[in-house]
């Protein structure tokens, strides 16, 4: 027998077994992180980990951090002294703290050394569960000696009654070199093997019993970035790995904090606006990045990523987006969430179009969210051709709206005979260059988009009967770009000129 730890759990497996076998079948084209025990070296890091009753977290050290972790005997002298919703306090225990009688502004996850009354001997050591503002009883620096990056979410289930049972430093593999990430699930394993298979990210103002909304909307474009739960490299350097999918986007900054292993941040400004990165080295905070989460899982996976792996990956809390969904399903989504829906129109056959708020943080934090709806015989099924017309559909589902949602609108501008035409808003810096232009006859029901060269250049039309000579927004071939079909022709017939359409992509 052979033992291997998988996602951090001991298992016991045959000699000879593979890591397809242990796993239960890798995921497919994800790679997994193998690390071999010959690799591993008795490296101390600047973290260390604190074991509790309530579950081990994992301390980067700052500053004085040293001092007061290394201390003999001090795991003994940490028991809970008291809790609210912004902190809790472990000690007490003698220091040389000078307190300065200020309050400091403090981050979740950030450990003060402070004392009770203004008195060293009663010192304590606070761990932060919220961003706010206080006076602690720390030095004129704030008193800041470390900071939690994994295991946050202990630090909101501690309770009266708990302490700290033992700190140690951690020890970390340093030489990569017989390091990996694999596809081939016919990997057969060796004793003492650590594999790793998924990344898990906490995004930034979430935990379990409070939510912040600061970086909500940010937020956001990492929850949609990763809605598929694969994290696609596509940029490896020796700082970080880069998600690329949607870069292009426009991303609010919302906060910019220092960059550290494991932290995950959207690009704000640049050439890679939109784009997901994950931190696998420290780096000074920047201003075209705005923080949006923290690995709590599977950081060696992220440091051992090469360009063009595919990464599965968990973004806790999952994405909150009704749009697109039937009224029915919605309900049960949103009472699987613990969310009051507010429903213009309760009746059957409605597919939800619009929510209020519309981040799954801000839904979260009031339990909340008010839906518009519209009848299913008002929301229009189409497909889009991404093999023919790659740049177009893209184009398209951003202007729509059916990049981030389920269901789209676009303005009907003109209808005449069997043509509709809609003019959706394109933005002056999007381009739409000539791609899957017809040469021959254009089919019934086909979706198209006007591209540079016509001066009606983002008009989308459809046309109910096939055509020779003028594409469905009725301009040359040359000036037309197919982009796909409308499957519901005949809920087109009942569409009015200045009408708001809703749409619905159908993937094959």
């Amino acid at each position: 027998m052979i033992r291997v730890h998988l996602d951090g759990e001991l298992r016991e497996a045959e000699d000879g077994s593979t890591l397809g076998a242990l796993t239960g079948g890798l995921p497919a084209g994800c790679s997994v992180a193998v690390i071999r025990p010959a690799t591993k070296e008795q490296e101390k890091t600047e973290n260390i980990a604190v074991t509790t009753t309530a579950g081990e977290i994992t301390l980067e050290l700052t500053g004085a951090g040293e001092n007061i972790f290394d201390r003999k005997g001090i795991a003994d002298s940490l028991s809970i002294h008291w809790a609210d919703r912004y902190a809790a306090a472990f000690g007490p225990f003698a220091s040389e703290v000078r307190p300065d009688k200020t309050p400091h502004l403090y981050e979740r996850g950030e450990v003060i050394l402070g004392c009770g009354g203004y008195d060293n001997k009663t010192s304590y050591l606070i761990f932060a569960k919220s961003r706010h503002l206080a006076d602690h009883g720390a030095d004129g620096t704030g008193g800041v000696v470390a900071r939690v990056v994994s295991g946050r979410g202990v630090l909101d289930q501690w309770t009266s009654g708990d302490r700290v049972t033992k700190i140690e430093p951690v020890i970390s593999w340093a030489d990569t070199s017989r390091s990996f990430t694999t596809t081939d699930p016919s990997l057969v394993l060796e004793d003492g093997m650590l594999i790793v298979t998924h990344v898990t990210i906490e995004a930034h103002g979430y935990s379990e019993k409070e939510v912040t909304t600061g970086a909500a909307a940010s937020v956001e474009h990492l929850l949609l970035a990763l809605a598929g739960g694969r994290f696609a490299v596509s940029r490896a350097t020796s700082t970080h790995i880069l998600d690329a999918k949607l870069v292009g986007t426009e991303v609010p900054s919302q906060f910019v904090h220092p960059r550290r292993e494991g932290t995950v941040t959207v690009r704000t400004g640049g050439p890679s606006v939109g784009g997901i990165y994950i931190y696998r080295a420290d780096v000074p905070s920047g201003p075209a990045h705005s923080v949006v989460g923290q690995v709590v899982h599977g950081i060696e996976l992220a440091k051992l990523a090469k360009e063009g792996d595919l990464l599965c990956t968990e973004v806790v809390p999952a994405r909150i987006d009704l749009l697109g969904l039937p009224l029915s399903e919605a309900k049960k989504e949103a009472s699987a969430r613990g969310i009051a829906l507010a429903i213009d129109t309760d009746s059957p056959d409605r597919v939800v179009v619009g929510q209020d708020p519309g981040t799954t943080l801000e839904v979260l934090a009031g339990r909340a969210a008010k839906v518009k709806t519209a009848p299913v015989a008002n929301v229009i099924d189409i497909e889009l051709d991404d093999a023919h017309a790659p740049q177009s559909c893209e184009t398209f589902r951003r202007i729509t709206g059916l990049a981030e949602h389920d269901t789209g609108m676009m303005p009907a501008f003109f209808v005449f005979d069997d043509v509709f035409l809609f003019k959706p808003k394109v933005p002056t810096t999007v381009k739409i260059y000539p791609e899957n232009c017809p040469s021959d006859e254009v089919p019934a029901a086909a979706l198209a988009i006007t591209n540079d060269s016509r001066k009606g250049s983002g008009l989308v039309g459809v046309r109910l009967s096939a055509n020779r000579e003028f594409g469905p927004t009725s301009e040359p071939f040359e000036g037309t770009n197919i982009i796909g079909r409308v499957i519901d022709t005949e809920k087109l017939k009942s569409v009015k000129e200045r009408q708001t359409v809703y749409i619905r992509e159908v993937r094959k």
